[in-house]
């Protein structure tokens, strides 16, 4: 294991008292590690401590006159091979995410050219709340940047939910490279989106689906270490940092890129997209103009997707999705038996407040002898903690294949 100079940044938040554990399992692996404090992370822990812990000055000041004299921001950020900021707070994240560089740890932020890694910690309410969530999603299309994490649990306040700090073991591990992403290793193919089936070169069929439920799976796979492939029909989203992305319009065209990319090796296959059941038969060369009389449309089916997908000889693990508006369960199960699926994610899209075109999902995942239901919470947050359940679900149904 290659030794590594890790630049720790601690912001305020009761979570800070584990970073000083951090510090001392990062030493005993041999990295030198120099620590930045927010002056909120001084109200837990005592710069003291991690001066102690790091055998190396504790800054915690941006105007610092003698730091400063040589340019200590600068120095630090080019002293570093990573930048690790745990815990870090929903304050930080909200200043990160719109480049602010209002205190020492924020300037070298913006001055590194190194990887930065952030472990929120914070309240499972504030972890939710929409504005915390809108900083994420920024935070996750930045390639310098990955979150790990955040946990879930039980809470210093008593609440339950996600938002702690992953514990200084499990980042250390990561930071040494021992512990891997859940999917690390994996080829995953993703689609997304609506799909539009044209009635003349003006008009088309399409339907309500954003996308933004498949993007935040693509950019959760990724962050778990996959190898991701996104097929997408037409939104208004910018693709996921590391993601590959293939654009198509058509169902046809969404079942010829999948079919691509599954061709090129896939492990996982995660159907999204809301791909048009039906097309016209024809579509006319030109706009069709109106009539008095009515416009009659004949509507042939679609070739489906997912279906072909988890059909082949060599099917992945296949996961639908369902976007229902009664008898949520019932239909579901009976989509993921017909259809030979290894898991489906079920949605009421009847729901104010979730579903298409919502920043926000409620989903109730199930699979051969087993379900799970997640509250709603934001499509970003939802997407790691299905990406989570998926790997789990993945691994369990290769190890029984191997079982004699």
């Amino acid at each position: 294991m290659a030794q590594k100079r890790i630049l720790l940044g601690v912001t305020g938040g009761i979570a800070a008292y584990k970073s000083a554990e951090l510090v001392r399992l990062l030493k005993k692996s041999g990295h030198a590690v120099r620590v930045v404090m927010t002056r909120g992370a001084e109200a837990f822990v005592a710069p003291l401590t991690f001066q102690a812990l790091s055998g190396e000055p504790v800054r915690t000041s941006l105007l610092d006159p003698e730091a400063e004299a040589g340019m200590g921001h600068i120095e630090l950020a080019k002293w570093a091979d990573t930048v690790v900021v745990a815990p870090a707070s929903a304050d930080f994240l909200a200043r990160l995410a719109q480049g602010l560089a209002d205190d020492l740890l924020t300037t070298l932020c913006c001055a590194t050219e190194a990887p930065i890694v952030l472990a929120p910690a914070m309240n499972q309410a504030m972890w939710r709340n929409r504005r915390t969530q809108r900083n994420v999603e920024l935070l996750q299309a930045d390639p310098q940047v990955t979150l790990w994490g955040p946990d879930q649990g039980e809470q210093a306040c008593g609440d339950t939910g996600p938002g702690r700090m992953l514990e200084p073991q499990a980042l250390a591990d990561r930071l040494n490279g021992a512990c891997e992403g859940p999917l690390s290793g994996l080829r995953l193919v993703i689609t997304a989106g609506p799909t539009r089936e044209p009635i003349d070169p003006v008009r088309y069929i399409s339907n309500h689906s954003s996308g933004k439920m498949g993007y935040a799976l693509a950019a959760a796979a990724r962050a778990a270490g996959a190898d991701v492939t996104l097929v997408s029909g037409p939104v208004n989203l910018a693709g996921p940092a590391g993601v590959t992305r293939v654009s198509v319009v058509t169902a046809e065209d969404m079942l010829a890129a999948a079919s691509e990319a599954v061709d090129r090796g896939c492990d996982i296959f995660i159907a999204t997209a809301a791909v048009a059941d039906y097309r016209p038969a024809n579509c006319a060369d030109q706009k069709i103009k109106k009539t008095a009389s009515d416009l009659s449309l004949e509507l042939v089916r679609n070739p489906d997707t997912l279906a072909t997908i988890a059909g082949r000889p060599d099917a992945p693990f296949t996961v639908g999705f369902a976007a229902e508006t009664t008898d949520v369960a019932k239909y579901a199960n009976d989509k993921m038996q017909r259809k030979k699926l290894s898991m489906i994610v079920a949605n009421d899209v009847s729901q104010p407040g979730v579903g298409f075109n919502s920043d926000n999902n409620a989903v109730t995942v199930f699979w051969p002898g087993g379900q799970q239901d997640f509250a709603p919470e934001s499509k970003t947050a939802l997407a790691g903690r299905l990406v989570s359940l998926i790997a789990e679900r993945y691994r369990t149904a290769r190890a029984n294949q191997t079982k004699p």
